[in-house]
């Protein structure tokens, strides 16, 4: 009998120790029939199953063109091999066409028999489209590898909930860009360059739907660079659509507000795995947090100009390697997070995501108006 795990739940040490036969899946979408997955791999003791892939593919709702969604996908495989990993196989519905050659299991799918749907339906038009990008990658010795995903989609949820005539929120993606993760056990990386790729695909196809307000809301400080080169591409290619992003969560005026009223750690306390994510997956899934497990390191290579906390500070910008700073892959004072402080972060964050929304459904609004009087070289014909 095969034993199916949640891979994400996990923390890296135990992925570490995880055989390097065993096999690891990634599915497009969910509902599959996992016993005939044991099967396709001849019922092995354990199967992991990593975070599903929520659109992209054909039947998703958000389909995009197949060569966006195989690279990304190649470079998550790339990520598992390099770890040693020898079985990786992404499980897709059957009429897929990827090219991934032996690492792709085919199954039914409800998706192929389904009416077509399309994500976001078209009374979401008019709204903002929230898109919250987690990823799947080490959080210390204390918290599982869908830290960043469960936290952001929780924020995302929040404002659709808080704003329902303004924000419609799209599932969360769970993967993104981990430059760091060669010495950290069992983190992905989509490669910056296909991630750009794929979140310039998903605007294309929102705007030839007639989306006009996009919102990327980020749960992962390495996404946070190719973002904005997303947005930055979107707003040319597409001059009537507004397509934003921002760093992390809680790093506007009022959010650093709330952050500086309940900290307790200083300065250098706040980066990953810390205090502020700790405490807030202590309020969303306490089942997953190992607090017995947690190490602080506070011993980041500090200069005027360079130091690490949550608002990354000082007028230079570096990506040296991790192991520099940190043994456990923690940056900050995780052993003082609780469910108390994550809980009221997790409003706050919540709140400044959605006066973000606020201000790009009038940005949109107002722009769009100034150009139907023929403003500037909007007048030309």
């Amino acid at each position: 009998m095969t034993d199916f795990f949640a891979y994400a739940d996990l923390t890296f040490p135990e992925i570490a120790t995880l055989e390097r036969d065993c096999p690891l899946v990634i599915p497009l979408g969910k509902d599959y029939d996992l016993s005939k997955l044991a099967s396709a791999l001849s019922q092995p003791p354990k199967i992991g199953i990593l975070p599903p892939l929520p659109y992209g593919w054909g039947g998703s709702g958000l389909h995009l063109p197949e060569r966006l969604l195989s690279d990304l996908l190649r470079n998550l495989l790339d990520s598992l091999q390099e770890d040693g990993f020898s079985r990786v196989f992404v499980l897709t519905p059957q009429e897929l066409n990827l090219e991934l050659d032996a690492r792709r299991i085919t199954l039914f799918h409800p998706s192929q028999t389904a009416a077509s749907v399309f994500l976001p339906d078209f009374e979401q038009r008019n709204k903002v489209i929230v898109i919250p990008i987690g990823h799947t990658e080490q959080h210390a010795y204390h918290l599982p590898m869908s830290t960043d995903t469960l936290i952001i989609e929780a924020i995302g949820k929040g404002v659709a909930k808080a704003m329902p005539d303004t924000a419609y929120c799209l599932p969360v993606f769970p993967y993104g860009v981990s430059t760091h993760r060669q010495a950290f056990a069992g983190t992905l990386n989509c490669d910056g360059r296909a991630f750009e790729d794929f979140w310039i695909g998903v605007v294309d196809v929102l705007a030839s739907r007639g989306f006009d307000r996009i919102y990327f809301i980020n749960g992962h400080g390495g996404n946070h660079s190719f973002l904005v080169n997303v947005v930055k591409y979107a707003g040319e290619r597409h001059r009537r659509v507004f397509s934003a992003t921002s760093w992390l969560y809680l790093s506007g005026p009022e959010g650093v507000a709330s952050l500086e009223r309940h900290r307790q750690s200083r300065i250098g306390g706040m980066g990953h795995a810390c205090e502020l994510e700790t405490s807030l997956i202590l309020h969303l899934q306490p089942s997953l947090v190992h607090m017995e497990r947690a190490v602080d390191e506070v011993d980041f290579i500090a200069t005027p100009n360079y130091y690490m906390d949550w608002v990354e500070g000082g007028a230079l910008i570096a990506n040296p390697p991790w192991d520099d700073d940190t043994v456990t892959g923690a940056y900050g004072a995780s052993s003082l997070g609780t469910a108390k402080k994550g809980e009221y972060w997790l409003q706050a964050a919540i709140a400044e995501k959605a006066a973000h929304v606020a201000e790009i459904h009038e940005q949109q609004t107002r722009r769009e108006a100034k150009r139907l009087t023929g403003f500037g070289l909007w007048g030309r014909s």
